[in-house]
């Protein structure tokens, strides 16, 4: 009696009763009984603000936790609702229903083995679940995935597996590998991941790359892909991620050769929530401008004004026989002390934007009273004699430590430079 009575309260709380509930937006641990899994399946929820006000439907986002989390994980430290709900205040986003599975430590796939059929569950139970119990738009353009590492996994490969229902697809620091990553994987970390899912626990090398593998992995599923809907891509990966690095950008490469359209971003980052919520607004904005059927915006980046800069804070001199162009702070007619400079070595800088957009970067203390110097490009001993011939004619710091060097010509004074010459180093286009 006690157990039908809870399963009573609970539907009441699902089917949104606000006499018993108070109209709750954000529900934790929920509970799905599958008869696939053979299991209850956890969920938590975070509705719209408007939600109950009329009987509006909404599309939705599936959040996909990583390995070793659950169904908390988004709330907890994905601080979804207080990304969506500034995004929402501010106009970005459309307003959408997010739904936050527990998945295991499936990778968000069914196992080889037909032992846990996760993707099965979460294509033909829990999806339709949760459009009969919420008011979603029940329809593929609708339906966005994102998640993060083995999260970003399941992002990719639901959409990829089930483009019928899945229109978008936000992997974060995905989880994936190549296939040779994947024949060198230290023993512990095969078994315990990706054998149990894909096959071959056990096993080392080329008979890792099971058939089912090939079924379920990203490269494979990716390079065959004869269904006419793609959905709609947006990977982020971080810059510190090691492993992922490689296996991600080779990712990007094969859809860039395969022609498919997508967006992909290695930005400042580790494998932490403090990278995936600083990357979460852009990846709501995608989907938010993918839901509306718009062209993607593109990123939101920190604009600074430029701000125009006094006559003698511009001055073209010689040196070694070259003529360069030096932006002074405004403070360096009324000092005497010595300041640290950025060499830009290159024919193709706008010179004035970068000053100017520098000049307000100092007045509002973002960055320190600095001195650019521009010149052409020329062999690293040719560089080397303009350098100290401009230090001779400027209050440039002679130490290493503040001295910066950005250059277009590539990666070949990586090869050239001195231990100590700069304490910083900018390549553009580098090979």
């Amino acid at each position: 009696m006690k157990k039908y009575c809870i399963s009573f309260l609970l539907f009441l709380l699902l089917a949104g009763n606000s006499i018993v509930f108070g109209q709750l937006l954000t529900m934790e641990s929920l509970a799905m009984q599958s008869k696939i899994l053979k299991q209850e399946v956890r969920f938590s929820i975070n509705l719209p603000e408007n939600y109950y006000i009329d009987n509006q439907r909404f599309p939705v986002v599936y959040l996909l936790h990583g390995l070793g989390d659950d169904e908390t994980s988004w709330l907890e430290y994905g601080r979804i609702e207080q990304i969506s709900s500034q995004l929402i205040d501010e106009n970005q986003i459309v307003p959408m229903i997010y739904v936050m599975p527990q998945g295991f430590r499936c990778y968000y796939s069914n196992s080889y083995d037909s032992s846990f059929m996760y993707r099965d569950m979460f294509v033909k139970e829990f999806v339709p679940y949760i459009d009969s119990m919420f008011h979603t738009k029940a329809e593929q353009s609708q339906r966005a995935t994102i998640g993060y590492s083995m999260g970003g996994f399941g992002a990719m490969m639901l959409p990829l597996k089930n483009p019928e229902m899945f229109g978008i697809s936000v992997p974060l620091s995905m989880s994936v590998r190549t296939d040779d990553q994947y024949k060198t994987e230290e023993a512990s970390g095969w078994d315990n991941q990706w054998g149990k899912t894909f096959g071959g626990v056990g096993k080392i090398g080329n008979d890792r790359i099971t058939d089912f593998y090939k079924q379920n992995s990203p490269f494979y599923v990716l390079s065959k892909f004869t269904n006419k809907i793609i959905p709609l891509i947006y990977m982020v990966n971080g810059d510190k991620e090691e492993t992922l690095a490689k296996s991600n950008e080779e990712l990007n490469i094969l859809m860039c050769k395969l022609n498919i359209e997508h967006e992909y971003r290695v930005n400042e980052g580790g494998h932490s929530f403090k990278f995936w919520n600083a990357n979460m607004p852009n990846a709501l904005r995608f989907v938010s401008d993918a839901f509306e059927g718009k062209t993607y915006r593109g990123d939101e980046v920190q604009y600074i004004e430029p701000m125009p800069f006094n006559d003698d804070q511009m001055k073209q001199v010689s040196a070694n026989g070259k003529t360069i162009t030096v932006f002074l702070p405004e403070s360096y007619h009324q000092s005497s002390r010595n300041y640290p400079v950025i060499y830009f070595e290159g024919d193709e800088f706008e010179i004035h934007a970068i000053c100017e957009v520098t000049n307000n970067l100092i007045k509002q203390n973002i960055i320190p009273e600095m001195i650019l110097v521009f010149f052409r490009s020329g062999d690293m001993d040719e560089m080397r004699k303009t350098i100290k011939e401009t230090e001779n004619q400027f209050r440039i710091r002679k130490d290493f430590r503040f001295r910066a060097y950005l250059t277009l010509s590539g990666s070949s004074i990586l090869e050239e430079v001195k231990k100590d010459e700069f304490r910083m180093i900018v390549l553009s286009d580098a090979g």
